[in-house]
């Protein structure tokens, strides 16, 4: 295998573990900010640790920064806006349902992510790639559904409805780093990345205070707590994007399935939400899947 294969599924792991706990910080933060408060924070506070990831990136490649293309602004800005959407959608249906389960819902991602790869980027998946794809996103479902209970249709769709979001975002990115055509991948990715975050700061700063100037006096008044989910949220972001870099979204999004079990242990150890014998099964054909994904 070579050395990109193996990169790009290191920097999903590290990806998917840094966002676990970056979603759980926001999942606090809802509760006093609002979900387009929680939401905001998350790029509001990336912005300045993003903006030193690439001043990094800069200073040890010695390369200037890159002239994107005209074909960079129309994938970007798709990543930008249906990543807003996404995380906004994910906050307010964890308010309808438990931790574990909402994630249940958003990673049928994989499989969205793999369509719209193929169609807007032209990105191949082998019959291997389809069947693991196929088994971790089965895992997912059964996770999600629990039998005898109520299934809550809003929470449902709005969980569905954020995984095709995260998965128009990450072929939105992947399409912006591949418009750069840049030899270094990583000046690619954190550009991207950067680029990115100041569309969503932007859009996010302006609806706000048109909206609801109180919001982001009570969002400067929770800064604390707020930069660490902004240093946590760039953290995953970066391997994100480096990932994107290296291998199709599709891979990327199976992998990062990983991710429902970080938040199975966060939702055991911090909310004490037991584990039941269907949601280890679903575990069980999760990491099946990645392992099957990781081996093609």
């Amino acid at each position: 295998m070579s050395e990109s294969s193996w990169l790009w599924a290191l920097f999903t792991v590290i990806a998917a573990a840094s966002q676990t706990v970056r979603n759980a910080t926001q999942r606090e933060l809802t509760t006093t900010l609002g979900t387009a408060g929680a939401t905001h924070v998350r790029f509001l506070f990336g912005l300045p640790f993003a903006a030193l990831f690439l001043l990094g990136v800069v200073m040890a490649s010695g390369q200037t920064l890159p002239q994107p293309p005209t074909s960079f602004w129309p994938w970007v800005l798709d990543g930008a806006v249906a990543q807003i959407a996404a995380t906004a959608l994910m906050l307010a249906a964890m308010n309808d349902r438990s931790f574990v389960v909402v994630y249940a819902y958003i990673k049928t991602e994989p499989v969205q992510a793999a369509l719209f790869g193929l169609i807007f980027l032209g990105d191949t998946v082998t019959l291997p790639m389809a069947a693991a794809i196929l088994i971790a996103t089965v895992g997912v479902v059964v996770m999600a559904l629990k039998p005898g209970a109520t299934l809550g249709l809003r929470a449902t769709l709005l969980g569905l409805a954020a995984g095709s979001m995260f998965a128009l975002s990450a072929v939105g990115y992947r399409g912006a780093i591949l418009s750069l055509a840049l030899p270094n991948y990583l000046m690619a990715a954190t550009y991207t990345m950067v680029v990115g975050l100041i569309v969503q700061v932007g859009l996010l700063s302006l609806y706000l205070c048109l909206r609801d100037p109180g919001v982001v006096r009570a969002i400067l008044r929770q800064w604390r707590p707020s930069m660490l989910a902004g240093f946590l949220g760039a953290l995953a972001s970066q391997f994100w994007f480096l990932a994107f870099a290296l291998t199709a979204a599709a891979n990327v999004r199976t992998l990062a399935l990983v991710e429902v079990l970080f938040a199975q242990a966060v939702s055991h150890y911090s909310f004490k939400q037991p584990m039941s014998a269907r949601e280890g099964f679903g575990i069980l054909l999760i990491v099946v899947g990645v392992a099957l994904l990781v081996a093609a």
